[in-house]
């Protein structure tokens, strides 16, 4: 089975419409989103309206930190970006969402595991604290969380908006990290333990723009990470008709 591993979509259609038509063109099966349906973005109903219908055809759908109403005390969930900015967005997404659909929303599991692989937005030791496994000490806690769970080899989240790959190296050691080339197919052998960062399809923070996903080959045992170029304009157009902040819109422009 191919899966197509999707996280921080945040509420950006176009990129996900762009990820999801890519995916299939990759032979997909199946979709797993990793969490961060909604938040900064300008499409909240459209993003969760495509996300349900994904789960009623079997999908994993996983909650993030954004997918919740909006308090104050969120306004500064993260430090790079301006707590005025994002309370503004927040707010708007509030406003945006119906009560049966922000239920929907909280009613979403923070993990799920299927065929040994551990789901989760954040990290596997504490997923309702949502730390980054961005190094490669926090990603070895989170696998090692997941690993007590029988039969887990494999962790896929999102949260940190940037692609990596990290691996066993030598016994007692913290992973290993590993930069992956888009589009090139890695071997992820099931006697090993491996941990994925997906990156973001809505709001990529690395510089590049240009919307990005993981396709998990479980007959296989291969993960091949993608970057998919979408009508960026389209959403940054949207974006400031909606009265979002324009930083916005041009952090979607420069991939930061």
């Amino acid at each position: 089975m191919r899966i197509a591993l999707l996280s921080d979509i945040h509420s950006n259609l176009p990129a996900l419409q762009a990820c999801a038509d890519h995916a299939h063109e990759q032979g997909a099966d199946a979709f797993a989103v990793l969490g961060d349906l909604v938040g900064y973005g300008p499409y909240p109903n459209e993003v969760v309206e495509w996300c349900r219908n994904q789960q009623q055809a079997g999908a994993i759908v996983i909650r993030g930190n954004h997918d919740r109403r909006f308090r104050l005390a969120d306004a500064a969930i993260r430090p790079d970006t301006s707590p005025s900015d994002q309370a503004i967005a927040a707010d708007w997404t509030t406003g945006q969402l119906d009560e049966e659909t922000w239920a929907w929303l909280e009613s979403l599991p923070l993990t799920d595991i299927r065929g040994g692989v551990f789901h989760v937005h954040g990290t596997a030791e504490n997923p309702q604290a949502w730390h980054y496994a961005s190094d490669p000490t926090l990603a070895t806690l989170s696998l090692e969380a997941a690993r007590r769970n029988p039969g887990v080899n494999f962790v896929v989240c999102g949260h940190v908006h940037q692609q990596a790959l990290f691996y066993e190296g030598k016994s007692g050691q913290s992973l290993m990290q590993f930069s992956p080339t888009p589009g090139i197919s890695i071997p992820v052998a099931s006697h090993r333990h491996w941990l994925a960062t997906v990156g973001s399809v809505g709001q990529p923070r690395d510089g590049d723009p240009r919307a990005s996903y993981a396709l998990l080959d479980t007959d296989r045992a291969t993960l091949c990470f993608h970057r998919v170029a979408y009508d960026i304009e389209e959403t940054t157009q949207r974006i400031h008709s909606a009265g979002l902040p324009a930083a916005l819109a041009l952090r979607l422009e420069r991939g930061l």
